[in-house]
């Protein structure tokens, strides 16, 4: 049995006793300051104060007893060879010493802010540190054996790495020549703190590969791991020559036992009494048993004090020699071992010997070949050199210049020994002495008198120092400060030799692998023999055989006595610090230094992408403008150049027209032809104004001729504005004005041209808004003087005096037009004007404007008959023959582009004409006619040209009219009625409950086609408490109640949410306090990892919320009860932004963190990161943890995906480019793959992701493997038809498993594009139809493209491309049947979803088919019935069908925004006629009913709880444009404030 590399199992019955990692032991209590981990001597002196004052003074005193400095550097490789605490906590705690203000070493400017970095060491963590029963107990990370751990490595691993791959029974070596050991190119984590002579870290591949990770530290121990090395290959070699029949692995063995057999003997019985002082206890003992009952483990006090006692040796540097030949010569520091640092120092070259100070971890040369040399030199040099005196005095090579990190180059090694000793909980001097069962000091002098006296002698204060440091009082004394002083010249004082003789007895006698222990059978008598032979000198000698035994050493090395015949070399002088080189000053360093510009740069840049992601929108867009405006400029062009030809056109040119010279513009086109300037839109569609220069006597043209020189105005003496023009250069402008001035030279018009700076023509310009302005105080001039309105507040009231200031303005027709929100060309509006315009001046002057107002807001329905009359008569001979009565209701239908056919007209004008007795007539009189509209006498009270004034708010026809101040009179029209009734109801606004006051009712005689409809208003039985918190609570609980499972699992998912960011959150402040990135960030890294782990969770259930095949089947079972399915997209959205906030704080919390990682040491992010493994010479910077680590470049790449995804989810981009938006949600599988590759980094934490992702990521892919599966389907288009209004329908087959129900949605992908690029749509055909059906509106490039392959015109005789399709997915509206009631409101292309359920409800009516639904209400909202014509033929379809009455049909026809006034109320007239006489609509053709203006939903709905008051829940379905959707959403939420049935709303929008 070979001994253990790692200590297990040496001791049979303890086998972790003396292992690697273990603790060290304690043959003193400790002395937390808490009893457990706080370190102790809080009340004692500081350590550097106490270094100072009692170990500094004059060196250059040589050893009482000759020891020589290979003694003492043998000291060290002992050390190194049996214990090894050096290595920090982790995670590292700092425990500084602070540099008393004024240190003349490291605190010169005297700022009292220096500190000495001192880190805690490395403890038991998994059972020490927790109560003063188990204190804490640090670690010695290799054996306490002499087992060549020094030479072979403390594991089998390490070994191996040092061995060859062939004759592996050697240990491998430089070039194969067996003089040094092989360099480090294999990266063994050999320590490799910054050399501080240069003040820079360097590779340790320069170093060679020992079994001692520290073994580089200085060339005289260096010296020593190459003696046994070599001394191991010269054992191997003499036992593969001795035993040719054993093996590689024997041979290597067996020379490793009798390597540290070697080893043990000269440790033990050479150098050890020689150390000490003493042989007694250590050579009577030879040859006894090992004790199996004795625990081998280092102690504390030996670690941390006792063994420290070889400092007092150390001499400031070390001598090196010839070969004696005749003499010796010894050799001074030259340019190279000085460094390069001094190469033109003549100062620190030839000086006696290397400086110690200055070979820290500079004891490797790149010569080979002169360190060869240099390893002789140094064995001799160092066997004729006197150590240092034994005394208290320590060199400053140790006691201010030891090595240290960047940040502190050069540390007080005695300070830190003080330091280390109270990390470990030592007590102090006395407590220890007594504890050993010795004499306790009553006084400083009791410690050391010869000492002292002798210090006194030489002058020193040595005492009193001593006194005063402590402030008298001897109790506050450090173990090593009083161990130092006991030192005697024969060596250690009675506390260190007691100690340190302890230790290295229980090291051999509890070693079982001790080469005197014969019982373990390691070796043969003959080899123990040779080993208690050997000598270091014999090694000395065998490793290099070029030194001749008989001149080139003295017997013993260890000791210098002249009586040595051997002692040939003896030093030339005792060497002094001020005879050597200068040990370099202490440096510090800033590890943030080389980050500065790739930390900026970084997070500028992804502040940057981001505003680059919206530009590149925002290019894109204005290219494809730019490319529309081009196309447009090019057809101009084209059309110019016809117009030339036909000599009818003088000039065109695209031009900025300034609405207003502050606030924008718009481009614009102008042409001059036929004595005419028309500015017309670029396309040249419509025409946008007109001047007339016929009727100008003078234009004035105003060129700016500065900055601006792009820009004019022209003035047309007759015309209202200005038309204030900017063009694309001067250039252009110069040649508009050129043709310009030639076509007025042509057409005989007087013009000036002036020049202006543009400041001066932007004050002088007239723009359309300024005219607007104008205008607007015109009109409220008018209606204060006729109305005498008030108008809360949204103009100031004018009085006359201010009124008369507008008498002299005068209104064009096109002004006139525009304040009726109807066409200058509408015949109306021609009629209208030419009866205002008394005095036939061509414009409105404010009289006669003021007349028409009084005429309509005061005068008496037969005065606004007789102005009717006076419209149309347009002959003016006094009566209205058949032809104008005609024309004037065609002028009224052309208001709304309503088409009715002849027949039709003629047959309401008969039927208007048969009720009277006038069917005989070839004309009417005013009398007649008055008569005729007796009949609508209270519309034509009402009727009014004043916009907003009278309002229509229409369900069935629900008119709302503005009376008094405190009263709101409603008007409710019913046209399917037996008698068409007109409830007229008046309410107290006034009292805090509405309340009914009076009721007038008018009936009206009308054919009854259907069942009599009870929709109507009645009285308002609202129970509701006054105050605006009990308003506020009543809205609270009807919110909840509506939405309460959507409450319910928001709640539930924020709550969740909120659970993990807090466990992660009080993980890292609490449970992981001393580790990581929270000792470096404090409580900044507790909430970004708590937002880490909230982002993997709302990212991973983003995937939940887009299983859509999964959301729709899972609906349709008992589940919906309890989960709202149809609230997926919602959810996701909500999610999304959850999952925004929190990636935005976690990158701003690692933008903080990584900064903070920047500026740590080396060491301690070796500690905190020992996943991330990285060269010991490199710092880490900025830009490696953020570029170079997996972590760092994944959560770049993550960022910037974020950054684009969420930049093209936004609405703006979604509806202008859908494509894009498409393409960048397909980022999300790089994602997901980039967050797995985040946090398999190993940073911060173990792999977390996985733990959210997993589920919802197998659900997604299975459901997206389920779309696939049909998406990938060919789907043969059956018809196709391009419908008005840029729709496009589609008629394809239905695949045989399809299975769907009315309102759900499908996705499509049109294999003529892109075969991956899908798009959702409704089906407007219904479940029990053989095809399925989609209406697409062209209002982006993929759908324009769609309508442009199926254009009839580019198939010709093609067939129809193919489809992918990819559904059918669930919605809200699919549960329309689930409501007693149901109410579907669509507005433009969003009736889709209705068309399919409506005729889904007809054929369910037919089929006998029982549902809940018992009555559907369909809105239809479009600007004119010509818009979706399709949508008629289906809903004639269903009214054809709808035999039991289910549907009722409203159509509102938008085209005004103003709802009731003259011209609306003669389309209800003739509506209401029609209606009576064929049953069905003048304008649709369908027994729905038609109604001009938007719905107002809130009466509406009220109306429908009157008409089913049993019912206690409507269901609202709407789908169209945000505004239409917002405002149905407005009115359930408004009226769920309130007691009574909830009105639950469904909503998409497109």
């Amino acid at each position: 049995e070979y001994p253990p590399y790692d200590g297990w199992y040496n001791n049979r019955a303890h086998p972790e006793w003396g292992t690697v990692d273990g603790p060290l032991t304690r043959s003193l209590p400790s002395h937390y300051a808490d009893g457990t981990y706080a370190p102790s001597g809080g009340e004692r002196p500081n350590p550097r104060t106490i270094s100072q004052n009692t170990m500094a003074g004059n060196t250059g005193m040589g050893s009482s007893t000759n020891r020589t400095a290979l003694l003492v550097f043998f000291g060290q490789q002992v050390v190194e060879e049996i214990l090894d605490a050096q290595r920090p906590g982790c995670p590292p705690e700092y425990f500084n010493i602070k540099i008393p203000k004024g240190d003349p070493l490291y605190d010169a400017n005297g700022t009292g802010e220096v500190e000495i970095p001192f880190l805690r060491s490395r403890y038991d963590m998994s059972s020490t540190g927790y109560s003063p029963n188990n204190p804490r107990q640090q670690l010695n990370e290799i054996t306490p054996f002499i087992d060549g751990g020094l030479t072979y490595g403390i594991n089998k691993a390490w070994s191996d790495a040092l061995r060859l791959l062939k004759k592996n029974w050697e240990l491998a070596s430089y070039k194969g020549e067996g003089k040094f050991p092989i360099e480090n190119s294999l990266g063994l984590p050999l320590a490799n703190p910054p050399p501080p002579r240069d003040h820079e870290l360097k590779s340790a591949t320069r170093f060679f590969r020992l079994g001692n990770p520290r073994g580089n530290e200085n060339p005289f121990l260096l010296a020593f791991g190459m003696l046994w090395f070599r001394h191991h290959n010269w054992l191997a070699r003499y036992l593969r020559d001795q035993h040719g029949n054993w093996s590689d692995e024997k041979v290597y063995n067996e020379a490793r036992v009798l390597n540290i057999a070697v080893h043990q003997k000269i440790i033990m019985y050479d150098w050890l009494p020689l150390f000490l002082g003493e042989c007694s206890g250590i050579l009577g003992l030879n040859g006894t048993c090992y004790k199996s009952a004795i625990h081998p483990g280092i102690t504390h006090v030996f670690q941390s004090a006792a063994m420290r006692i070889g400092h007092t040796l150390v001499p400031p540097g070390v001598f090196r020699r010839s070969k004696y030949n005749t003499e010796c010569t010894f050799i001074n520091t030259t340019l190279k071992t000085a460094g390069e640092r001094h190469a033109f120092q003549e100062a620190h070259v030839n000086k006696p010997g290397l400086r110690t100070c200055n070979t820290y971890w500079n004891s490797v040369v790149s010569d080979m070949s002169d360190f060869q040399s240099d390893i002789d030199k140094l064995l001799m040099g160092m066997a004729s050199q006197i150590a240092e005196k034994e005394d208290n005095i320590i060199t400053p090579d140790l006691r201010g210049s030891v090595f240290g990190p960047l940040d502190f180059s050069r540390r007080d090694l005695m300070a830190l020994n003080i330091q280390r000793g109270r990390d470990h909980g030592l007590p102090d001097y006395n407590t220890a002495r007594e504890s050993f069962g010795l004499k306790k000091r009553v006084s400083f002098e009791e410690i050391n008198p010869v000492l002292f006296q002798n210090n006194a002698n030489n002058g020193g204060n040595l005492l009193q120092d001593l006194n005063d440091t402590h402030g008298g009082d001897i109790s506050k004394m450090d173990v090593w400060t009083g161990g130092l002083l006991e030192t005697l010249p024969t060596g250690p004082g009675e506390l260190f030799r007691l100690i340190i003789r302890d230790q290295f007895l229980r090291i051999r006698d509890g070693d079982r692998f001790w080469f005197e222990n014969t019982k373990n059978g390691l070796l043969t008598p003959s080899e123990l023999e040779f080993v208690r032979n050997t000598t270091i000198r014999d090694v000395i000698l065998r490793t290099n055989p070029n030194l001749d035994p008989n001149f080139d050493i003295q017997q013993n090395p260890f000791q210098w006595l002249s009586s040595d015949p051997l002692a040939l070399c003896p030093q030339p002088m005792q060497l002094n610090e001020t005879d050597m080189e200068e040990c370099t000053s202490p440096k510090t360093f800033d590890y943030f230094t080389g980050s500065e510009w790739s930390y900026a740069l970084t997070f500028a840049s992804f502040g940057l992408f981001t505003l680059g992601s919206k530009a590149l929108l925002k290019h894109y867009l204005k290219t494809e403008k730019y490319q529309l405006r081009k196309k447009i400029k090019k057809w101009l062009k084209k059309m110019f150049k016809n117009s030339e030809q036909k000599n009818t056109a003088i000039g065109t040119s695209t031009t900025m027209e300034c609405i207003f010279l502050k606030q924008g513009n718009h481009k614009h086109s102008i042409q001059l032809k036929q004595c005419k300037i028309h500015l017309t839109t670029a396309s040249g569609r419509q025409n946008l104004r007109t001047i007339d220069l016929t009727k100008s006597k003078d234009v004035l043209i105003s060129t700016a001729y500065n900055r601006g020189r792009n820009t004019m105005f022209l003035r047309a003496d007759k015309d209202t504005h200005d038309l204030v023009l900017k063009f694309n250069d001067a250039e252009e402008r110069d040649s508009f004005i050129a043709r310009c001035i030639n076509f007025l030279h042509a057409n005989n018009v007087p013009h000036k041209v002036n020049d202006m700076s543009l400041k001066q023509l932007m004050e002088k310009a007239s723009t359309s808004q300024m005219r607007d302005e104008v205008l607007q105080k015109f009109f409220k001039a008018a209606l204060s003087v006729s109305l005498k309105l008030e108008d809360g507040g949204k103009y100031e009231v004018l009085n006359n005096k201010e009124a008369r200031k507008f008498i002299h303005i005068e209104l064009s027709k096109k002004e006139f037009a525009d304040y009726l929100k109807l066409k200058p060309t509408s015949m109306f509006v021609d009629q209208m004007f030419t009866t205002a315009d008394t005095d036939g001046s061509g414009s409105i002057s404010f009289r006669e404007f003021l007349d028409i107002m009084v005429l309509f807001t005061k005068g008496s329905p037969k005065d606004k008959a007789k102005l009717m009359f006076d419209m149309y008569d347009l002959d003016k001979s006094g009566e209205l023959s058949m032809k104008e009565f005609k024309v004037m209701l065609r002028s009224m239908m052309d208001m709304v582009n309503a088409s009715v056919a002849t027949e039709q007209m003629d047959e309401l004008v008969n039927t208007m004409l048969t009720t009277h007795g006038y069917q005989n007539k070839e004309s009417l009189t005013l009398n007649d006619f008055q008569i005729i509209m007796n009949k609508y006498s209270n519309e034509l009270s009402e009727a009014s040209i004043v916009p907003g004034v009278t309002l229509l708010k229409s369900c069935g026809f629900l008119i709302f009219l503005k009376c008094e101040k405190t009263k709101q009179k409603k008007i409710f029209l019913e046209p399917n009625y037996e008698e068409l009734r007109v409830d007229v109801a008046y309410w107290d606004t006034d009292s805090q409950q509405t309340r009914l006051k009076e009721v007038r009712r008018h009936t009206i005689p009308a054919k009854l086609p259907r069942n009599k409809s009870r929709v109507e208003i009645k009285v308002n039985k609202k129970v509701f408490k006054a105050g605006k918190i009990n308003s506020w609570i009543m809205a609270l609980e009807n919110y909840i109640q509506n939405y309460r499972l959507q409450i319910f699992w928001l709640t539930l998912y924020l709550l969740v949410l909120a659970g993990i960011f807090i466990e992660r959150a009080y993980f890292y402040s609490v449970e992981r306090e001393f580790a990581g990135l929270r000792r470096i960030a404090g409580y900044g890294v507790s909430i970004t990892r708590g937002a880490a782990s909230a982002m993997m969770f709302t990212y991973s259930s983003l995937l939940v919320t887009m299983c859509r095949n999964t959301i729709t089947a899972l609906r349709e079972t008992f589940l919906h009860l309890y989960i709202p399915f149809d609230s997926a997209i919602i959810m996701h959205r909500i999610i999304a932004w959850l999952a925004l906030t929190f990636t935005a704080m976690h990158i701003l919390g690692h933008s903080l963190n990584i900064y903070s990682i920047s500026t740590q040491t080396p060491g301690d992010l070796t500690c905190l990161f020992r996943d991330y493994w990285r060269p010991s010479h490199e710092l880490p910077k900025f830009h490696y943890w953020c570029w170079q680590t997996i972590t760092g470049i994944t959560g770049v790449l993550l960022t910037l995906v974020v950054i684009v995804m969420y930049t093209f989810a936004s609405d703006y981009s979604r509806r202008r480019v859908f494509q894009w938006f498409w393409w960048t949600h397909n980022l999300g599988y790089i994602f997901y793959f980039f967050m797995v590759l985040h946090g398999s980094g190993f940073l911060v934490q173990d792999p977390f992701f996985y733990y959210f992702f997993l589920g919802p990521a197998i659900l997604y892919t299975l459901d997206k493997l389920y779309s696939l599966s049909r998406s990938k389907c060919e789907i043969s288009v059956v018809y196709a038809e391009l419908l008005p209004s840029d729709v496009t329908h589609l008629e394809f087959k239905r695949p045989v498993s399809f299975n769907y129900k009315a309102g759900q949605w499908v996705r499509i992908a049109c294999l003529s594009q892109s075969p991956n690029e899908y798009h959702p749509f409704t089906l407007t055909s219904a479940p029990h139809e053989e095809t399925l059906k989609v209406h697409i509106r062209a209002v982006g490039p993929w759908t324009m493209n769609l309508r442009n392959i199926y254009n009839p015109d580019v198939l010709r005789d093609s067939p129809y491309p193919k489809l992918y399709l990819d559904g059918p997915f669930g919605e809200g509206h699919q549960d329309w049947y689930k409501y007693d009631v149901a109410v579907l409101v669509g507005g433009g292309i969003g009736v889709t979803p209705f068309a399919a359920i409506l005729k889904d409800l007809v054929n369910m009516a037919q089929s006998g088919v029982r549902i809940q639904c018992k009555k559907v209400y369909f809105m239809w909202v479009t600007r004119d019935q010509k818009q979706y014509e399709w949508l008629t033929d289906i809903i004639q379809e269903v009214e054809t069908k709808d035999l039991n009455d289910l549907v009722d049909t409203h159509i509102f026809i938008t085209q005004f925004p103003e709802k009731f006034d003259l011209r609306t109320t003669m389309l209800y007239i003739c509506e209401r006629q029609f209606q009576k006489v064929a049953g069905k609509s003048l304008f649709t053709g369908l027994r729905a009913v038609t109604h001009f203006g938007r719905p107002e939903f809130k009466s509406f709905f009220v109306s429908l709880t009157e008409e089913h008051p049993q019912v206690d829940k409507f269901g609202v379905f709407s789908c169209g444009p945000p505004p239409m959707t917002n405002e149905v959403d407005k009115t359930c939420s408004k009226l769920n404030k309130y007691e009574g049935p909830s009105f639950l709303h469904h909503f998409e929008n497109f």
